[in-house]
């Protein structure tokens, strides 16, 4: 059995980590190099960062802030954020990533995925899901450009499509739940868990260590990310991964 990942995530804009509710009303959280150092000696297994506002604004992630935040590090380190080409991804690996995560670029040219793929491999493309619940349809309906605009693609079908293409992993983000504090949404994760054999990254909604027990329980995800929860001092990465030894979860 695979051990399940904790993973903290930056999202950061205009060079500081921030923190909001359903992507809105966001807050400072600090300095991105700081927390990642602070993570990584916390015992976090992966560190996600998300430059949230690069593809809205058009322009590249913050090459300089990923290579300081690499050069804390000792775990993984995967970089999303305005990556649209081959050579943008060469350039955040360069920088001390290990993987990258797409979003709007692959939604607007699916075979990016496959190119990336192709030429780095598919355990580094990432393929980061913006999904929000559509009451008229029944179903979640996939969104681009940091949550501002609503795609035509249903979650289930793009996953298929990502991982088709050639997706290592799926970076899944209920809209509906993030910076809630509710928990995990169970029934979205559930539903791309059916159709898709890559790793599954839970993110969206943490407001408890027994959030990540219940996502991990139905094994609706192989990795749980969480943002303020852990930025806010609400719980630490230790109290979650002591709480999931408690329930027999299989962690690092």
């Amino acid at each position: 059995m695979l051990a399940k990942r904790i993973i903290p995530c930056l999202d950061v804009k205009e060079g500081r980590v921030v923190k909001g509710t359903q992507f809105l009303s966001l807050r400072d959280a600090g300095d991105p190099v700081e927390l990642a150092a602070f993570y990584d000696k916390e015992g976090a297994d992966e560190l996600v960062f998300l430059d949230i506002s690069a593809s809205h604004e058009g322009r590249e992630t913050m090459v300089d802030v990923v290579r300081e935040v690499a050069a804390t590090l000792a775990i993984p380190f995967t970089v999303g954020g305005g990556i649209n080409t081959l050579a943008d991804i060469r350039r955040i690996l360069r920088a001390g990533a290990d993987k990258v995560s797409i979003n709007t670029a692959a939604l607007l040219r699916p075979a990016f995925i496959r190119e990336g793929a192709d030429y780095f491999g598919s355990q580094c493309i990432v393929v980061a899901i913006d999904a929000k619940f559509d009451t008229a349809l029944g179903t979640w309906r996939v969104y681009t450009h940091g949550g501002r605009n609503q795609t035509d693609w249903l979650v289930t079908d793009w996953a298929k499509e990502a991982v088709r293409l050639g997706a290592g992993e799926l970076l899944v983000t209920s809209m509906d739940q993030d910076g809630a504090k509710t928990g995990f949404d169970l029934p979205l994760l559930k539903a791309i868990n059916e159709v898709v054999t890559v790793p599954v990254i839970a993110s969206g909604g943490a407001g408890a260590a027994s959030d990540f027990v219940d996502v991990f329980k139905h094994n609706y995800a192989d990795a749980a990310l969480a943002a303020s929860i852990f930025h806010y001092k609400e719980t630490s990465i230790q109290e979650v991964k002591a709480r999931l030894r408690e329930e027999g979860e299989c962690i690092r």
